[in-house]
């Protein structure tokens, strides 16, 4: 078994990319060999949710320890004030999040944990910081990136780090949206994965990935796998994510109708037990926000002044059991975002005065994802794949467009991840069986480090028009990161012309493909 221990001191993204992989190596220098015998920050610090007057941070420390959080200013922390003081404990596995308010719009904001053991109050352990960038009220350039799909397919942590992580760096992103599969509960990484291109080795390798995750603590261990890839810890440490979970974080293809009794690997076999431990160990190892009345809340809306609002849905956690989705009505054995997250996204929607309306979607429109890929039977995302007038959830689907036609909400834009390839989508009611909305895209980006599968068939209820896709092709299923075909997505709105540009990215940081979108008045 192979294990690299958590990182010590962190490198700037600028230091980082300059001294490459030598300096990144440094990053994962064993606690044992620091000075301090204190607390250790055990997996960086993250970031999330970004608002005009703050945003939500996140660690975790290796003991039980009091957590002083300061905020600042400036990178020296001259003026650093102190915001709250966190208890890290067993219960939340030595996790800490906080929200940090107050600041200015727009502000760069630099905060510094740092811990003291609860066993020893004059043992403390050297401090870690991260930084991010408020939300803006007024108009200026944006840049955003989009992806999906984290050690997926038994792809771990290489030797040579999580690439696409480091080519995202680069960017200088206000923010980064983790479009769901964030964790692969169900698939084992071992030291070593064989694929059609040889074999990929592991090095970083921590018992609870071994097998699939059953457990909280095993659960909880994949988010802290990931964690431990030393472009992750950089990148986290100076971007906002904006999380969305899917399947992958509790197990493939999971419903409330999901079936393991013939799954061997797992001997607890209750789906709603297993997700709820994976809702909570998401909640606790990630930078969401809390919403009091709905603790495990997903979905939510982001904004970003007066240019951009965020959608961020969750198709997962409020669906029926996934069946053929040929239903004629909504709801019951329809049902994919549910009623109330229905009501709130056309509420907001409607509300929203911003010019560009982002809809982040954990999983694509037409696209047909099989619940069982091998038969091509059962619904696993929204198309049935009978090209027909819109049902089963197609429904929702229908519904949600013909509301943005009739309240004439303009520029929205669909981002999704989930196929495991890139591809621009176009859609228009002149190719549609259900035709009444207004044309829009989807852009679809991913995987981040995973196998690559595609490209899928594509369902013509809702006219989609592919106007570019790169995947692997039929032949060549399950491409493991080595073959590059790792994508990901940048979003630029330009402040004085208000244009959008979307642009599809791989691993080597090559631009695939573009356009640039005028939006459209009211």
């Amino acid at each position: 078994m192979s294990l690299i221990l958590p990182r010590g001191p962190r490198l700037s993204r600028r230091a980082l990319l300059a001294t490459g992989s030598a300096a990144a190596g440094m990053l994962a220098m064993p606690a044992i060999l620091r000075a301090s015998n204190g607390p250790v920050f055990t997996h960086g610090v993250q970031s999330g949710d970004a608002s005009a007057s703050g945003g939500m941070v996140w660690t975790r420390v290796d003991r039980p320890s009091r957590i002083l959080l300061e905020v600042s200013t400036t990178e020296s922390f001259a003026d650093a004030r102190r915001v709250a003081q966190l208890t890290a404990l067993p219960d939340s596995d030595m996790a800490v999040k906080c929200l940090i308010d107050g600041v200015a719009p727009d502000q760069r904001v630099f905060y510094r944990f740092t811990a003291t053991d609860l066993s020893d109050v004059n043992s403390t352990g050297q401090p870690v910081t991260g930084q991010f960038r408020a939300a803006p009220t007024q108009k200026r350039d944006i840049r955003f990136g989009w992806s999906g799909d984290t050690a997926g397919q038994g792809f771990g942590i290489p030797e040579e780090g999580m690439r696409t992580y480091a080519a995202m760096s680069g960017h200088e992103l206000d923010f980064f949206i983790h479009s769901g599969d964030t964790i692969y509960a169900d698939g084992p990484i071992k030291a070593e994965q064989e694929h059609a291109g040889g074999v990929w080795k592991n090095v970083v390798v921590i018992p609870e990935v071994e097998k699939v995750a059953e457990t909280l603590d095993e659960f909880r261990g994949r988010y802290k796998y990931n964690q431990m890839d030393r472009f992750v810890q950089s990148f986290c440490s100076e971007v906002p994510f904006y999380y969305q979970w899917d399947d992958h974080e509790v197990t493939n293809n999971w419903s409330p109708g999901k079936d393991l009794s013939g799954d061997d690997r797992y001997t607890e076999k209750s789906i709603a037990l297993l997700s709820a431990r994976a809702g909570r160990a998401f909640h606790e190892m990630t930078p969401i926000s809390y919403t009091a009345q709905e603790p495990g809340r997903v979905y939510r809306a982001i904004h970003q002044g007066p240019l951009l609002d965020i959608f961020m849905l969750d198709l997962r956690g409020y669906r029926a059991a996934n069946n053929d989705s040929m239903q004629d009505s909504m709801g019951g054995d329809a049902t994919l975002l549910g009623e109330a997250q229905i009501a709130w996204l056309k509420d907001a929607l409607r509300k929203s005065t911003a010019t560009w309306k982002v809809i982040a979607s954990d999983m694509p429109l037409s696209i047909v994802v099989w619940d069982n890929a091998k038969d091509k039977k059962g619904v696993e995302a929204v198309a049935n794949g009978d090209s027909g007038p819109a049902k089963g959830r197609e429904l929702e689907i229908a519904d949600l467009l013909r509301f943005i036609r009739d309240q004439n909400v303009t520029n929205t834009v669909w981002l999704t991840a989930d196929v495991h390839y890139t591809a621009a989508n176009h859609y228009s009611p002149d190719r549609a069986q259900f035709q009444e909305f207004e044309p829009f895209w989807e852009f679809v980006s991913g995987p981040l480090n995973a196998g690559t599968f595609g490209p899928g068939e594509m369902d013509m209820t809702f006219g989609p028009k592919v106007e570019f896709v790169k995947a692997p092709g039929a032949d060549h299923q399950n491409l493991a990161p080595s073959e590059g075909m790792q994508f990901f997505g940048l979003v630029d709105i330009d402040a004085a012309t208000e244009q959008m540009k979307v642009r599809l990215m791989d691993m080597a940081n090559t631009e695939l493909w573009s356009t640039t979108l005028d939006p459209r008045r009211a």
